[in-house]
């Protein structure tokens, strides 16, 4: 009897205040307050989609990752029962925000059930979220800042220099930033940013 209600209770499934929520990021590189959003998310919602951002094909010195190695970093993090809940699309960039709004839209429609509860996951870091008030029909979900509002900025002008700084990364991202520094692409975009920093400190 106690072995039939123990099984019964680990059929009850997580009760989930959404279906879907979005949430959209560059993630170059993926970091810890990345993380915590989604597994932030993954508690209230029975499936998270990440919008990424910038996901044309051109590779720059901002944005050094193509989207599928973003979504292979990301995953990388995640346990196998998880990552089946995490769904991607590519957002590229669009400088008008509502074609950058529809187009999010009619990504984030080609992924989600009929009739499906849709969200939006983030946190007002700066005046460059505000963007996150642009979907009024997806509920929001507003984080306070998460791990001390850390910036990817920096974190990519280190891995230049050549250095991981393995305080802000999971595990997953570590391996992945390491691997990626053997390749030469890395090493083009390193020169890049070594002769910007070059012209910077020339123009000074």
């Amino acid at each position: 009897m106690a072995q039939l209600m123990s099984s019964q209770k680990s059929e009850i499934k997580p009760m989930y205040t959404f279906d879907y929520l979005v949430f959209i990021g560059r993630f170059q590189p993926f970091h810890f307050a990345h993380m915590q959003t989604i597994e932030i998310a993954l508690q209230k919602s029975q499936n998270v989609i990440l919008a990424l951002g910038s996901a044309q094909s051109e590779r720059n010195i901002k944005n050094p990752f193509l989207a599928v190695e973003r979504e292979q970093m990301i995953l990388s993090n995640f346990s196998e029962q998880d990552q089946k809940r995490i769904h991607f699309v590519h957002v590229v960039d669009v400088y008008n925000d509502e074609k950058w709004v529809k187009q999010v839209k009619d990504l984030v429609n080609g992924v989600i059930q009929p009739n499906a509860k849709v969200g939006l996951i983030g946190h007002f870091k700066d005046e460059s979220s505000y963007y996150l008030r642009l979907f009024p029909e997806w509920q929001m979900v507003e984080l306070d800042s998460l791990k001390d509002s850390i910036s990817a900025t920096p974190m990519r002008e280190a891995y230049y220099r050549g250095e991981i700084q393995t305080e802000f990364f999971p595990e997953g991202t570590i391996q992945f930033l390491s691997e990626f520094q053997k390749s030469p692409i890395y090493q083009k975009l390193q020169q890049k940013f070594k002769d910007n920093d070059r012209s910077n400190i020339d123009e000074s």
